[in-house]
């Protein structure tokens, strides 16, 4: 039985060798823009959630600022 184990534990060393290989094969050829879209699905910029809003929320701030400030 602990003679299986070691020959498990080298298997497994060896294979992990091999499957750092084959990662590191597949990361240098991956195309990133296809790999976002499928992580991602679809990118439709026409409805939401990743339509433009109309206004950053910068406008909202400053105009919480100059309340605060007592300009408005």
């Amino acid at each position: 039985m602990a003679n299986e184990a070691v020959e498990w534990m080298k298997a497994w060393r060896l294979a992990e060798k091999a499957l750092d290989r084959v990662r590191r094969a597949e990361l240098r050829t991956i195309d990133g823009r296809k790999a976002i879209a499928l992580l991602t699905g679809p990118a439709d910029y026409h409805t939401e959630p990743r339509k433009p809003r109309p206004s950053s929320g910068l406008v909202e701030q400053q105009r919480w600022f100059m309340k605060a400030r007592g300009d408005a």
